[in-house]
């Protein structure tokens, strides 16, 4: 499977999007929930069969357009799998005027609207089923190319982490760079920025915990067998239900990487109901001591919750550093 992702995909204006879609006039537009980073709404707007089209906007500031354009491909990513589902992408862009539902200058993504829709009565065993197929599926069309690896089928008979391009966890950056092992990755990649950017918590003593740390991860970390394309903020709030009855994935920080560090974040926020991980073993089996390892892994996400919510997440950082050092 080869896909020729745009990395360059051009933006437009908000009315020249519509036109493109058969959309005319806004409706209405219905402020919803959308997460703490962007605006979000529901749209109501007129097609060009006299019909009413209801959409999906969120919106931020022109400066953040980027959000989204990384946004567009990590559900394009996971879409290529043919595996899990994700609401369909509709357009991006930035517009410079005021007449879109913001009433001023912003960057904007449209997606398809997902109604709410009831789960299906084995919503968790087939979510648990698909998220293991998803892991095991072969990645290797959306890792960075490099002058030694250079066409498919050379990539995916090496073992790469990282991903098409460097894109956002929340509102924090996220490098994606290429690396040729997965505890080198998740070092230099994930928690080494996100401790330097949370320096200004740490005391000295503290700092020195935290580089020893990072030493040890070579023997705290196991290396996977391929990588595996990651959604990468997966907690609830990140599994929507589909127009199905089943999970569909939204808000990707997409990237290639060990499957763990997914199912991890399943336990970070409340974590999934257990017949989840049941089925999700039966298809790709969860190692024993996989628990051990969960901290490490959610010790991502809370660094970058501290980076962007402040000092209510320092102690866990702390406690997680202490006990692995």
């Amino acid at each position: 499977m080869n896909h020729n992702f745009d990395l360059q995909l051009p933006p437009k204006a908000f009315s020249q999007a519509l036109q493109e879609l058969g959309l005319g006039k806004v409706i209405s537009a219905r402020s919803v929930l959308g997460g703490d980073i962007n605006h979000a709404y529901k749209l109501e707007v007129a097609s060009s069969s006299g019909a009413v089209e209801t959409i999906f906007m969120k919106a931020n500031s022109r400066k953040n357009a980027d959000f989204f354009r990384t946004e567009v491909v990590g559900l394009e990513a996971i879409a290529s799998l043919g595996i899990l589902k994700t609401p369909q992408v509709l357009a991006w862009g930035i517009d410079e005027g005021n007449d879109n539902p913001l009433r001023g200058p912003c960057s904007f993504l449209l997606l398809e609207f997902l109604p709410p829709t009831p789960k299906a009565s084995n919503y968790w065993e087939v979510f648990g089923q698909k998220l293991a197929e998803f892991h095991r599926a072969d990645c290797s069309h959306l890792l960075p190319q490099t002058e030694a690896i250079s066409t498919t089928e050379e990539a995916s008979k090496t073992k790469t982490f990282g991903f098409v391009l460097d894109n956002y966890i929340g509102a924090t950056p996220q490098i994606n760079q290429p690396k040729a092992s997965w505890v080198e990755f998740f070092r230099d990649c994930r928690l080494a920025p996100q401790f330097q950017w949370a320096a200004e918590h740490f005391s000295v003593k503290q700092r020195d915990l935290n580089e020893r740390f990072l030493a040890r991860l070579e023997e705290l970390l196991p290396e996977p067998e391929a990588p595996s394309l990651l959604h990468g903020d997966l907690w609830g709030g990140n599994l929507y239900t589909g127009s199905d009855g089943y999970g569909w994935l939204i808000d990707p920080a997409a990237y290639c990487g060990h499957w763990e560090a997914d199912l991890a974040m399943t336990r970070l926020f409340g974590g999934f109901p257990r017949k989840f991980y049941e089925s999700y073993h039966q298809v790709h089996p969860i190692p024993k001591d996989f628990s051990r390892r969960l901290d490490i892994y959610n010790l991502y996400h809370l660094l970058n919750h501290l980076n962007l919510f402040g000092a209510g997440y320092l102690q866990q950082v702390l406690d997680i550093v202490a006990a692995f050092s």
